[in-house]
């Protein structure tokens, strides 16, 4: 390994902390900045690495899934994300659900008792300053809250504009709040344990609550972003999908499809869950409902569902700014710069969507900067993969460049005439074998 090899990771999430503890374990010595607790995001609520602060799922862990694919490529490539979260479980039916505290002292612990990574505790504004010589290298995993500083260092040498969405935050309740004789608990067609507490409604109630939702007074935001707003079309203020028409919510997160009521042995008109949050069962979020509402109007309207009617609110949901960068005018397939050959991005900066996809982002940049510094060719996974898929996605030009999360309609297509396949098994098949195969070789 090279002499005086410096490696700086800026971000603590989910990307910088699979980069981090990737390179450490290689044998580099690693410089973690994280700018929590000194400064605090929008959202954060602590300064703890890999904080979870939009839900606590980390979706499906199942293999017939997208999510569960991915899954399986991040168990052959170590991620610490996973490992955490299978120390930190709790019942979620199909899902992988975690208490967040937990998972994050989880991480955090790990990469703090390292003897390879020192963890700084400040803000980066200029990265030029941390790379002042040829043997630094740095992976910029700061996610879709980079303060403000930072992004416009980052537009100065890109020379490309960022783009705005507006994310939510969906609330959560005591779970001794819950009426639970007007609620039964089931997991959609049954799949894994009982997680859900289903909250349902009639058609009268259904209606009414979403007369008053799509109603209810919101939030204002600053002039200046408003004008921007754009929001991510996979993470929609609850309202905002109302707003498209009375019957959207219960043809999404509110279908009763695959409930049963046991009390009446019928399909419910509507369902609102409700996920388990926190090891102690003691915390319950609202699937689904991300919302701008102002607080005293989401008490009003969330309380208008009979099993929340005295519900006591732990968190109220709110908006805050997701940046963006253009990755495939500024990155290539390998996530590092185009003209910056020693500099690297990770995470939902990048344009990678969800939890374990910013793990996968991190865990990819990391492979392939410790390739270039070692003088290696830089790896690109198989598009039959769901991580060669990812890098496809941030390194090909669009018109419109858009966030994307782990689909069975990234994967490569399937190319078998004058037979009758089930694709999606096909696809996940295809995907195995390519990505253990793929390990074997490197």
């Amino acid at each position: 390994m090279p002499k005086n090899i410096i490696v700086k990771v800026i971000g603590g999430g989910l990307a910088g902390s699979e980069s981090a503890l990737y390179l450490a374990e290689k044998g580099f010595k690693v410089e973690l900045y994280e700018m929590r607790p000194k400064k605090m995001t929008p959202a954060h609520k602590t300064g703890g690495l890999a904080e979870l602060i939009c839900s606590s799922s980390l979706k499906s862990d199942n293999l017939s899934t997208a999510h569960g694919l991915l899954k399986y490529e991040l168990r052959l490539l170590n991620s610490i994300v996973l490992e955490a979260a299978y120390n930190s479980k709790v019942p979620g039916g199909d899902a992988l659900c975690v208490d967040k505290d937990k998972f994050s002292f989880y991480i955090t612990n790990k990469l703090i008792n390292h003897p390879n990574i020192i963890i700084k505790n400040e803000e980066v504004t200029d990265v030029s300053k941390l790379m002042q010589n040829a043997n630094t290298y740095a992976i910029i995993a700061t996610g879709p809250l980079t303060s403000a500083d930072l992004i416009n260092n980052i537009l100065s040498f890109t020379g490309n504009e960022n783009l705005y969405f507006f994310d939510a935050i969906a609330p959560s309740v005591e779970y001794d709040s819950i009426d639970f004789s007007k609620t039964f608990k089931q997991s959609r067609y049954d799949k894994g344990e009982p997680a859900y507490i289903n909250c349902p409604v009639n058609k009268e109630e259904y209606y009414n609550f979403i007369n008053a939702l799509v109603s209810a007074e919101k939030t204002n935001l600053h002039l200046n972003e408003e004008k921007k707003t754009a929001y991510y079309e996979g993470c929609l203020p609850v309202e905002v999908m109302a707003s498209r028409g009375k019957d959207t919510l219960s043809f999404g997160m509110m279908k009763p499809v695959g409930l049963i009521d046991p009390v009446t042995m019928e399909r419910p008109y509507a369902v609102l869950q409700l996920r388990q949050e926190n090891e102690d069962a003691s915390v319950w979020g609202l699937v689904g409902f991300q919302t701008q509402l102002k607080i005293s109007e989401q008490k009003k309207v969330f309380t208008m569902i009979p099993a929340l009617k005295n519900a006591k609110f732990v968190r109220f949901g709110e908006v805050h700014r997701n940046t963006y960068l253009n990755s495939p005018n500024i990155l290539n397939v390998f996530f590092q710069m185009k003209n910056n050959p020693n500099l690297f991005f990770a995470g939902q900066v990048t344009g990678v969507e969800g939890y374990m996809e910013s793990s996968a982002s991190g865990i990819i940049a990391a492979i392939n900067l410790e390739r270039h510094i070692l003088g290696e060719k830089l790896i690109k996974f198989p598009t039959e993969t769901m991580l060669g898929s990812l890098q496809k996605h941030i390194s090909t030009p669009v018109d419109n460049y858009q966030p994307m999360n782990s689909n069975f309609g990234i994967l490569s297509a399937i190319k078998m005439k004058g037979k009758k396949i089930d694709r999606k098994n096909a696809k996940i098949e295809i995907a195995i074998k390519a990505m253990n195969d793929f390990i074997e070789k490197i």
